[in-house]
This record gives structure tokens, C-alpha cells and sequence, in this order.
């Protein structure tokens, strides 16, 4: 049975740094790729950034560029997102996803069972 878990987030003061991390269980992680996302309140969800498991990243938006960094420990079946400089507007929840290939797609492309549970991060001046 397919898990998959997510630790870190929380309130961080602008210009701060957060580091969310997020662990699959019942799968063989390697295989795939895997992504984090994120949806504002009164707003779709979007991607953040997505790795392959030979670790070519996808950069969904350009307003993380420089800030956010995306890495995976395969031995630990552990994907990361590690956030710097943070923004009021990156307030927002943050879900990990996994994708059933080894290449990065949109949200709609993720099957239920294969999102975190979220996470909040909340950034304040």
C-alpha cells in the first residue's frame, strides 16, 4: 500500500528558510519522479518543482527560481524541498507528489493515492 508522507512547514518570518521533506512507503521510490506543489487559499494548485530519479529538475514557476531548491535521497526514499528567502507570497499548502514514470507532468497527471497528506507553510512580514 502506497504512502506517502510529509514532515517540515509551519510559520517562518519573511526571509526566513523552511526545509520540507516527504517520505514514500510501499514503492519502489527510485523508479520514479516526484514533485512539490503548492495551492494558495482562492487558488488553483500549482507546481513548484519536480526531480527525476537521476535528478533533472523541472522548474514549474519562475517565482521560486533562486530560492526554492529540490533534491531526493533515493536511500531514503526521502524527497526535500528546501526553501530560502521565503515570501509572503509563498504562504500557501504544500503537497509532495509522486508520478507512477520517471518524468515530471502536471498536477492533473498525479493519482490520488500518490499525494502527502499537505502540509502549511505560512510566511509573515
Amino acid at each position: 500500500q502506497v504512502k506517502v508522507v510529509q514532515s517540515g512547514g509551519g510559520p517562518v518570518q519573511a526571509g526566513g528558510s523552511l526545509k520540507l521533506s516527504c517520505t514514500t512507503f510501499g514503492v519502489t521510490y527510485i523508479d520514479y519522479a516526484m514533485g512539490w506543489f503548492r495551492q494558495a487559499p482562492g487558488k488553483e494548485r500549482e507546481g513548484v518543482l519536480c526531480i527525476t530519479s537521476q535528478g533533472r529538475i523541472t522548474e514549474y514557476t519562475d517565482s521560486v527560481k533562486g530560492r526554492f531548491t529540490i533534491s531526493r535521497d533515493n536511500a531514503k526514499n526521502t524527497l526535500y524541498l528546501q526553501m530560502n528567502n521565503t515570501e509572503p507570497g509563498d504562504t500557501a499548502m504544500y503537497y509532495c507528489a509522486m508520478f507512477l514514470y520517471d518524468y515530471c507532468r502536471g498536477a492533473e497527471a498525479v493519482r490520488g493515492p500518490y499525494w502527502g497528506q499537505g502540509t502549511q507553510v505560512t510566511v509573515f512580514s
